[in-house]
């Protein structure tokens, strides 16, 4: 671990606050969305900007690191997203909203494929692993310490959109003056998604869930808070105890995965998801349950995305798991796109309650998906089969989810050797 802090710290601390400034936006558009009469509907078009985006900017981003090269697309999408943050409060109508959510989906993904690929460049086969998980952590923790700084100030105002522009511009002097060689850019050879459904149903359909479950975490539930009149205060802790509670259930439940039937796991987390989730649509007048409801949710839904890529890697070549990194990121992109529509659709209809039913909904589907695909084929689990679970959020770029490819694709090999050896 210390050699990977050592190397890499510098980038660490740039995505930190850079974590910090778009987990501060996200939150803090929802507030004011409902400071300016913004229909549940309106916001939810403005939240799925932000994954349409960044489903955009992960298809063109390599080619334009390609052409111009890493610091460069690094330095200018930054600026980009700085300045968007700025005119949040100036233009206060749901399509320029909408459309600066695009922008900064666009560029925040081609930001994530850039340090990520940097921060893969500097990692060896020794440290990746601890290198994604260091990673994870920085993420959780720039969006929890993000929403603290929401309840200091007033939504109604400019002070909480500056800070934001502010972050994200402090965020890339540490990395654009310490980082490592620049990385070779190569494009991995795509796996058609045809191939990537049948080699894991249950993987795909967890995928498109999941993404409609991080879209809610990531934008609507700051929305429902609005709308259920919570002030800011208790709608930055409601974020904050999603995204602690899936840093706390991380790293158990990798190391669960590696120890017992993932299907199995797999439901009993989509299982527990939903539960919590019936509770916040329930009990949500009460605010402690609400919050034991939403932790519960964020609990499982993080986990439940590397889960899943490990279980589909159990099913795929050596050679197609890199390549079924994009694969895995459309169909995520999908639901994430979607996901805050339907869900506001819902809540303009039924109450802001309706979020939690919808999220609920997702998750008890995928576990009852999970048991019919165990009906369908019975379990022939053997722990010497499984590959390795390596931490990866929804919010990263392929990048991360090729890197973690390679963790498995090294880990396994590495294991045949031990074996080959004995």
């Amino acid at each position: 671990m210390i050699p990977v802090l050592r190397t890499s710290w510098p980038l660490f601390l740039g995505m930190y606050m850079l974590m910090m400034g778009n987990g501060l936006q996200s939150t803090l558009l929802g507030i004011r969305g409902g400071i300016e009469d913004f229909s549940s509907l309106q916001m939810s078009i403005v939240m799925s900007g932000y994954f349409a985006g960044f489903l955009i900017g992960s298809r063109i981003t390599p080619e334009l690191i390609r052409r111009v090269g890493h610091i460069r697309v690094f330095a200018a999408l930054g600026s980009t997203v700085s300045a968007v943050l700025i005119l949040y409060p100036v233009l206060v109508d749901v399509w320029a909203w909408s459309i600066g959510r695009v922008v900064i989906g666009l560029c925040i993904s081609g930001v994530y494929i850039t340090a990520e690929s940097w921060l893969n460049n500097a990692s060896t086969n020794e440290t990746r692993g601890q290198a994604l998980s260091v990673y994870m952590v920085v993420q959780m923790a720039g969006i929890i310490t993000a929403q603290y700084v929401v309840s200091l100030g007033d939504a109604s105002g400019f002070v909480l959109f500056i800070i934001p522009s502010m972050l994200v511009s402090l965020a890339f002097a540490p990395i654009l003056l310490s980082v490592q060689p620049t990385p070779a850019s190569e494009t991995t050879r795509r796996m058609r998604l045809r191939d990537l459904i049948d080699a894991s149903p249950l993987a795909a359909v967890g995928m498109v869930c999941l993404g409609g479950i991080f879209a809610a975490m990531f934008g609507m539930v700051a929305v429902y808070g609005a709308e259920a009149g919570l002030g800011a205060g208790q709608i930055s802790l409601l974020v904050s105890v999603i995204f602690i509670g899936s840093l706390v259930a991380q790293f158990p439940i990798g190391w669960l995965s590696d120890r017992m039937d993932r299907r199995i796991l797999i439901i009993t987390c989509a299982g527990v998801g939903g539960l919590g989730a019936i509770i916040a649509a329930a009990f949500g007048a009460n605010y402690a349950a609400l919050l034991v409801g939403a932790a519960l949710v964020g609990g499982m839904a993080n986990p439940l995305y590397s889960l899943l890529l490990a279980y589909a890697n159990d099913f795929l070549d050596h050679d197609d798991m890199a390549s079924a990194s994009a694969g895995f990121i459309f169909i995520n992109g999908i639901g994430a796109i979607f996901g805050p529509i339907v869900m506001g659709y819902a809540m303009e209809r039924v109450g802001a309650f309706a979020l939690w039913v919808i999220v609920g909904l997702l998750m008890l589907g995928l576990a009852g998906y999970g048991l019919l695909r165990i009906l369908q084929r019975p379990s022939d689990f053997n722990i010497e089969d499984v590959t390795p679970y390596a931490p990866v959020t929804p919010a990263g770029s392929p990048v991360a989810v090729e890197a973690a490819q390679e963790f498995y694709i090294e880990t396994e090999l590495e294991e045949q050797q031990s074996d080959d050896q004995t």
